[in-house]
């Protein structure tokens, strides 16, 4: 069957996460509890960086710390060292393969500052440059696409920021569940068919769930070659609003958007994950990863072997 890596992967998530939770914030605690920062800097690439927009909204909305993202190019391609202060550098790689990821590291870590790995992979380069680490346990992930690393990576960057000194809930309440899974495929089920009629497509989301809908959006591309891209609802509003009349569509996270609906956009609206607001990320990918699946067969594609992409992606 087409998918039917990724299809067992998605599936696996609550198990994965639910196991793991405390580990992440074990080790996260015993590497920087306590420990003050007048700056974050947080390097990763695709789905990664993803997660890492997630970690932004969290840390500077909770901790109130300046958040950079990186843009390794500067230095690995043009071989600038940016001067920062005091900064804890985080590089997020699934397969800790990533090599301008761990240049970023490395060379905060040879400035001085305080360097932390989130990866899957033991033993990989990401954790050979930095300071310390956290393993996401997540088990082999054979389909090219990002399912259940992808929100353990969410999931370690909240036990991060909790352990950083963020008052946050506890998330092993707040887990999804099989009960939860069930209910995405449903509603994405009934969705793929819609997003496969309509043209542009757009995946709209703000705030904490900003990564969710990049995330969708990359996963349409990567899995059922559906060209779709990701907005943040405010900056939509400047522009690419324009775009969305008869013929389009746009997949909503969060708030419904009723004026697109008046333009003639088909509006998808994932289904509301009722837990506090900084941890739905973790559960409303799973619309979005079944969305991508079932666009991907119903196009006679296997998303386990996409196109032109590998699992594991080098650059520098």
């Amino acid at each position: 069957m087409l998918g039917e890596l990724m299809e067992k992967e998605v599936w696996e998530q609550p198990d994965v996460l639910s196991r793991a939770s405390d580990d992440y914030f074990a080790a996260a605690s015993s590497a920087l509890s306590g420990r003050s920062f007048d700056m974050i800097l947080l390097a990763a690439r695709g789905s990664s960086d993803h997660a890492a927009q997630f970690a932004r909204y969290l840390i500077e909305i909770h901790l109130g710390i300046p958040v950079s993202l990186a843009a390794p190019s500067v230095l690995t391609r043009y071989g600038t060292k940016v001067r920062y202060k005091n900064a804890l550098a985080i590089g997020v790689s699934q397969s800790g393969s990533a090599p301008d990821v761990s240049e970023v590291l490395a060379m905060m870590r040879e400035e001085g500052h305080a360097t932390f790995a989130i990866t899957n992979t033991p033993d990989s380069r990401l954790t050979h440059v930095a300071e310390s680490s956290v393993l996401l346990n997540a088990g082999p992930e054979r389909s090219v696409a990002a399912t259940k690393t992808y929100t353990a990576s969410l999931l370690a960057l909240y036990q991060v920021v909790r352990a950083l000194g963020a008052t946050l809930p506890s998330p092993n309440a707040y887990l999804p569940d099989q009960a939860w899974m069930e209910a995405a495929h449903s509603a994405a089920m009934e969705a793929s068919g819609p997003i496969l009629r309509s043209t542009p497509t757009f995946s709209l989301a703000r705030g904490y769930s900003f990564c969710t809908a990049l995330e969708t959006a990359l996963k349409l591309m990567e899995c059922a070659l559906v060209p779709c891209k990701a907005y943040s609802t405010a900056d939509f509003e400047h522009g690419p609003k324009a775009l969305a009349g008869h013929g389009s569509a746009a997949i909503v996270f969060g708030e419904p958007a009723q004026d697109l609906a008046d333009q003639g956009c088909r509006i998808v609206q994932a289904p509301d994950a009722l837990v506090p607001e900084p941890l739905q990320p973790i559960w409303e990918i799973a619309f979005g990863q079944w969305i991508a699946l079932f666009a991907a067969r119903s196009l006679g594609l296997d998303p386990d072997k996409p196109q032109h992409i590998q699992k594991v992606t080098e650059t520098l």
